[in-house]
């Protein structure tokens, strides 16, 4: 009781001051004057003790996101409302202060008008060749000076498009508590696995209901077959937080797959595209074939992502159609081959504006990621996207600001670029590319699963989600083994192996194959709703 009373005793002077400041805050403003301070701009002087639940509440990992509010150029002045200036506005100046080939420029942004007197606004300025930032504080005039433009490509974009203008919705305090959000879902940590949870219930409505002990199912290998399939979900660690994106923007609720295999003396195997290479220090992401027990013990003994995972039987009609011979040429084959890179985004976007959770959209995804990743690492942008772009464009070896300036000359958009689907015969530099669920589809396709009409289906297209939501797999719980969700009151129509979480498969075997399957689908959270035949 005593640390109690102190413990009140201490908070006092900050709950008085509190009150003070909500006096100010919410009373004057009642009386036709502009408010001193709003309370997410004095929290974080607060106790955390009392300030972060408060702030939680109002920000999240999202917030890191900039919302694109337009692009300024000489022929035209934007103007919009920002988080902190009720009125903002910008134009593009044109000159050649440094004698430089090209010119260069200035970017005039006038606010006025802010809300309160402790309020700024933040704000991301692109082009396809460079990036830059500034916060607005005081209500006048403000400048970004663009010294040279790198080439002629940048100044024609930039006097026909603009410079695009990204706000940071959140403010400067929002948006470093967003960062703080988002660095624990990268950490190998209960925080960090926490954090995962806690992002997926917020934005896409997961559950996470605690199954029952053991978490661990003493799976017994005689009743696994050629073409079942593993649905993967990790919780913690790099590879868990890249997942919880994924599954954000996908709808998928898991984030890794592999596949199970019989060889001809009955021996079982299972392929998995993006597994560690070991051979090599530090390796990369590559497709393997390792015997269950040592793939199953590698999950129990090596993964420190908490992974959860289900066993998804094939439908006895579908294992009939599984050409073993088939499939196993096709593994051997791309054994060895580097993790499908290349068109991994691609699988997610399908349509101009059904795919990005907001805030995000064609004009963010360019500005605040592809062309900060290009300046940072050209290396990787070139895996991630440059050469899937160049395929779409018909091109070779154009860098992303070259992409962009010729997407524009031929009269399209780059929303439009993005939309155009993924062909599953592209081949790329380092071959064909193919991530973990294309792998497991494309074998589907060689071993004669998808019929007659594979060759009009794209499987590059799919998400781990439209995988699983294909009618392949058992619909009969009685034919599902014995051991399969043994101890579980809640009987599930597929078989988790592992996991302290129930894990949930919306859609599940619900959709059978058609033509062009997935190719103009939309995919906004929190429902993730599908166009009929998408």
């Amino acid at each position: 009781m005593a640390g109690s009373s102190a413990s009140t005793g201490l908070l006092q002077p900050h709950l008085k001051t509190f009150l003070i400041i909500s006096l100010l805050v919410f009373v004057l403003p009642v009386h036709g004057l502009k408010a001193l301070i709003r309370p997410q701009d004095i929290l974080p002087l607060l106790p955390r003790q009392l300030s972060w639940p408060i702030l939680n509440s109002l920000h999240s990992a999202v917030d890191i996101l900039p919302t694109f509010v337009g692009s300024a150029s000489s022929n035209e002045t934007v103007e919009w409302k920002g988080t902190c200036f009720h009125e903002t506005k910008a134009w593009m100046e044109f000159n050649n202060k440094r004698g430089s080939e090209f010119g260069g420029g200035t970017l005039h942004i006038k606010v006025s008008k802010a809300h309160s007197w402790t309020c700024m606004d933040l704000y991301v300025f692109a082009t396809p060749y460079q990036v830059t930032w500034d916060y607005y504080f005081f209500s006048r005039e403000h400048t970004i000076e663009f010294d040279a433009w790198e080439e002629k490509a940048e100044f024609e974009y930039v006097k026909n498009k603009g410079v695009s203008i990204f706000l940071m919705q959140a403010g400067m305090l929002g948006t470093l508590q967003a960062l703080w959000d988002v660095f624990p879902l990268f950490t190998n940590t209960g925080w960090g696995e926490h954090a995962n949870i806690g992002f997926l219930k917020k934005h896409m409505g997961a559950s996470f209901e605690q199954r029952p002990q053991p978490w661990v199912t003493n799976v017994s290998a005689d009743d696994i077959h050629s073409g079942d399939f593993l649905a993967i979900s990790k919780i913690r660690g790099r590879w868990g937080g890249f997942e919880t994106l994924e599954k954000w923007v996908t709808g998928s609720y898991a984030g890794h797959s592999a596949v199970c295999l019989r060889d001809s003396e009955g021996k079982l195997w299972v392929g998995e595209s993006g597994h560690r290479n070991e051979k090599v220090k530090n390796g990369d992401d590559v497709i393997v074939i390792l015997p269950w027990d040592d793939w199953w013990e590698d999950i129990l003994t090596q993964d420190d992502s908490n992974s959860h995972i289900a066993l998804l039987p094939l439908h006895p009609d579908i294992r009939a159609k599984f050409n073993e011979t088939a499939a196993w040429e096709y593994a051997r084959g791309m054994e060895g081959k580097p993790y499908g890179y290349h068109n991994m985004i691609f699988s997610w976007i399908d349509t101009l504006d059904g795919n990005y959770p907001p805030p995000l959209d064609a004009h963010v995804y360019v500005a605040s990621v592809m062309t900060v990743w290009n300046q940072m690492r050209p290396e990787y942008a070139s895996n991630l996207w440059n050469e899937a772009l160049n395929k779409r464009l018909g091109t070779q070896d154009l860098a992303l600001p070259e992409i962009l300036v010729e997407t524009e000359k031929r009269g399209s958009s780059f929303d439009e670029l993005l939309t155009i689907p993924e062909q599953d015969d592209w081949i790329y530099t380092d071959g064909k590319s193919t991530s973990c669920v294309v792998f497991i589809l494309e074998m589907y396709k060689e071993a004669g699963i998808f019929g007659s009409i594979g060759s009009s289906i794209q499987v590059t297209e799919f998400t781990i989600k439209d995988a699983y939501s294909l009618r392949f797999f058992e619909n009969n719980l009685s034919r599902l083994p014995k051991w399969c969700n043994e101890g579980d009151s809640v009987q599930l129509p597929y078989c988790q192996i592992k996991g302290k979480y129930r894990m949930e498969l919306p859609e599940y075997n619900t959709l059978d194959p058609y033509r062009h399957m997935n190719e103009r689908c939309p995919s906004l959270p929190p429902r993730y709703l599908r166009s009929a035949n998408c």
